[in-house]
Formats: structure tokens, C-alpha cells, sequence
């Protein structure tokens, strides 16, 4: 690790013979450490951006990416109303493999930041119902992964059961998990082109004069592949403010048949992230990982009622200690999830926040059966996966984001925006809201 920015700019004429570089920088956001990362300035004015893997992993991680560049061709593309990186040219940089693709201009926002209403939230919704709605054939005809809802129902299954053979799994969880694995109801679902794991990370923003924040770019291919359309929605656990707004622009871009269960089965997979750190550190023989994921994991079951496995009211004390034990975990913690440029990590309490009442829950069943009230509920704050409410407060802890924080609780920026005034509707609060944000983020440091 520590190349230059030069040192990695000059191998980008051997991915692109005949490139006449003028200039490099550090690309800042550049997954969390994983990669060796620069932009590299072309004198026509384009700005590449170089990766080079450090590890199996990683150079797995950009493989992956490369191919599914490639799969998205002219046509996929322009079906999406956002960008994706072009891809440029693949190279060696000594023994490590290296990717160059397009830079997208623009600013990212950390997830517990996105704020509610039009603009950014509306916006991300949008663009994943996009992706989603893109035909199979994309997928299917570069020969990448496709997995069936009964193939994503076992694969969790898998993981769950081979977690629980560690040892280190709470009772609780365990049946909670494996009891929604079972339920059949969770899994009448119709697969649809899928990242593999959606992050705030994931979004490149500019900003819209009239509606604010606006999506024009999506990073992190390296999971393009079709299965559950919850695996791209389990990341907003971490945005409790706009996560009603993300489901609810998604319902409204979406032209596949409403499915009642997508926001618990988000939920099963943003819980089964610490089921994956665990078997992770297990395979690995690495006691310190083991014992990592162990804590998070009792953080999260002590959250749990007793006998019922309902989710707390209140979030406990423990719950806390396991979320800054959290912040030390690696990216490959949460394998499928991570964004090739970024890398955002569930934490236990943001699986469920404060509720106004004491009883913030009710039963699956009842959850999974009413379709057509779930339709219309954004991120349930509270909701276990035999639960659900839309009554709850939210509470806006700060997620794990794989570059370096800022001090000022800023996003990372990526490009240029413009401001413009806010109105004084209760919807232009919200708007108000997100251009103050956006003033400290031009402010800050770009990459």
C-alpha cells in the first residue's frame, strides 16, 4: 500500500495505450484501504480513476467489477437514469492486478445525513427501482451469478446454520432467524437484477436547483447479478430519516408486482451481516474476529425480548459498545455488501430505534399478510422480522463509512453542486435541510 498518485496515474497508459496523463490526485474514497487509489487527469479533460488490489480479495472484488461493466452495455445503460463507470482498461501494477474506469463527478452523502423528503432520498429510490427493473437478460447473458428466491432462501440458511455451528450464536437468534428462513411467506418474491448489496456510499449526487440532491451516478458493480431486490434495501437500517422516503419513491419506480415482505427480508439481511463477520473471522481461524462478531452479536440479542423475540423500545447501554466495536471492523466483514469505491457496515442499534409507546412491534404474520399496507410504510424503525410498525421514532446513529470521518459530519465530495434557495413548505424544510448540509460539503475538502 502508499503508492503515489503518480505512480499510479503513469500506469494508466498501459489500460489505455496512447492516454496522454497531465495530472493525478488521491481518490479519497478509495474502499476503505483495500485499494491503492489516484485519479488521473487526461489532457482532453477526462478524469480516470485507478484501483490496484492489495489482496485476493480485493483483486477478486475488481474482476467481478470489470465484468460487470462490460455486461452493461449502451442499451442497459441507457435504460438507468443514472450513470455508471465506464469501463476503460484493466492492467498490473508489479504482481497487483489494476482497474481504470470512468470517474463520475459529484458528492456522496453518509446514510445517517440523507435527510427526508424530495431530493436525495426520493432520488435514491428511484434509482434502485431502475436498476431492479432492468431485464434479466443483462445479467444472465454476461454469465454472472443468478440465484432463484428458493437459492437465496438456502444460501441464507447455510449461513445461518453455519454460524450457529460456531458456537458464539445467541439461542435467540437463531431461532429468530432460522423461524423467518422458514416462513414461506418471506420468500414469494420474483428476482430481479440486483448490485448485491447497495450502500449511501454507492450514490454520486449533483445538485438539482429546484429539487435538491439528485443521483447521476452509482458506484460499486462487483455484485451485479440477479437475485433478492431486499439485498439493495437492507442498507437503510442506517438512514432512519429517509428511509420511508427511499421505499416509497422505489414502490412508486418500481414496475414489478408488489412484494409485501421486501422491507423484512431488508431486515434479515442487514441482522445476518454480523452472522457473515463471524463465519468470516471462524474460517480464517482468527479468535479476535470471532470474539468481534460475537460481542456485536450479543449487543444485538440483548436488544431482543426474552421469550418472543420482539425488538426493545429502547435501545440498551451494550448495544452502544458493540457499535464502536463495529468501527473497527474490516470491509471484508461484510461480504456482498460493500461498494467498490466505499463501505458502509450495519451497527445493532440501528436495527431498531426509540419508539414513542412502549410496544413498538406486532406479529409477522400479521406484518407479511397485510401487502398492501407494507407497500406504503418506509423503513420500519422497530421492526423485528415477526414485527412491524410505522409509528416509531428514529434514532440517527452515525454509520461505519469506509473513508476517514470528517469532523464536521460531512459527506465526501466528489464534484461540484450549485446552491439555491429554499422555500418555506413543510417539504422545502426538508430541502432547506439538505442545502445546508451541502454547503459544508463544498466547503470541505474535495478529492
Amino acid at each position: 500500500m502508499g503508492r503515489s498518485p503518480f505512480t499510479l496515474a503513469a500506469a494508466v497508459t498501459a489500460a489505455l495505450p496512447g492516454a496522454d496523463v497531465t495530472g493525478a490526485r488521491a481518490l479519497t474514497a478509495d474502499g476503505d484501504g483495500r485499494f491503492d487509489s489516484a485519479v488521473a487527469t487526461l489532457a482532453d479533460g477526462r478524469e480516470l480513476a485507478i484501483r490496484v488490489a492489495e489482496d485476493e480479495e480485493a483483486a477478486r472484488e475488481l474482476a467481478a467489477e470489470a465484468l460487470a461493466l462490460r455486461a452493461l452495455t449502451a442499451g442497459a445503460r441507457a435504460m438507468l437514469p443514472f450513470r455508471a463507470p465506464d469501463y476503460v482498461g484493466e492492467t498490473r501494477l508489479g504482481d497487483a492486478p489494476a482497474l481504470v474506469t470512468e470517474l463520475l463527478p459529484g458528492f456522496q452523502i453518509e446514510a445517517a445525513l440523507i435527510p427526508a423528503g424530495r431530493g436525495a432520498a426520493e432520488s435514491m429510490g428511484t434509482a434502485i427501482a431502475a436498476l431492479h427493473s432492468l431485464p434479466t437478460s443483462v445479467v444472465r447473458g454476461a454469465g454472472l451469478l443468478t440465484r432463484t428466491a428458493q437459492e437465496s432462501r438456502d444460501e441464507l440458511a447455510r449461513l445461518v446454520d453455519t454460524a450457529a455451528s460456531t458456537g458464539r450464536v445467541p439461542a435467540r437468534l437463531t431461532v429468530r432467524w432460522r423461524e423467518a428462513v422458514g416462513d414461506d411467506d418471506l420468500w414469494r418474491f420474483e428476482s430481479s437484477v440486483v448490485m448485491g448489496g447497495v450502500q449511501a456510499a454507492s450514490f454520486v449526487f449533483d445538485d438539482d436547483p429546484e429539487h435538491g440532491p439528485a443521483v447521476t451516478g452509482l458506484l460499486g458493480w462487483h455484485g451485479l447479478s440477479v437475485g433478492d431486490p431486499a439485498v439493495d434495501l437492507s442498507w437503510l437500517s442506517t438512514a432512519p430519516d429517509a428511509a420511508p422516503d427511499v421505499h416509497a419513491a422505489y414502490a412508486r419506480g418500481s414496475d414489478r408486482v408488489p412484494d409485501g415482505a421486501l422491507e423484512v427480508r431488508a431486515r434479515l439481511l442487514a441482522e445476518l451481516e454480523f452472522a457473515r463477520w463471524l463465519v468470516h473471522g471462524d474460517s480464517l481461524r482468527r479468535p479476535d474476529i470471532v470474539d468481534d462478531a460475537a460481542a456485536l452479536l450479543e449487543a444485538l440479542s440483548d436488544g431482543l425480548r426474552s421469550d418472543d423475540l420482539r425488538v426493545i423500545s429502547q435501545r440498551q447501554d451494550g448495544v452502544d459498545s458493540a457499535m464502536d466495536a463495529l468501527d473497527r471492523v474490516p470491509a471484508a466483514a461484510a461480504a456482498g455488501v460493500d461498494t467498490s469505491m466505499q463501505t458502509d457496515a450495519y451497527r445493532p442499534g440501528e436495527l431498531w430505534q426509540e419508539e414513542a409507546d412502549g410496544d413498538a412491534t406486532s406479529d409477522l404474520t400479521d406484518a407479511v399478510s397485510d401487502a398492501a399496507h407494507r407497500a406504503q410504510v418506509g423503513s420500519l424503525p422497530t421492526e423485528d422480522l415477526s414485527a412491524a410498525r410505522i409509528d416509531g421514532h428514529d434514532d440517527g446513529g452515525d454509520p461505519r463509512l469506509g473513508r476517514p470521518d470528517r469532523s464536521d459530519g460531512s459527506a465526501g465530495d466528489r464534484g461540484d453542486g450549485d446552491d439555491a434557495a429554499s422555500g418555506s413548505s413543510p417539504e422545502d424544510e426538508a430541502q432547506r435541510a439538505a442545502r445546508a448540509a451541502l454547503q459544508r460539503w463544498k466547503s470541505s475538502d474535495s478529492e
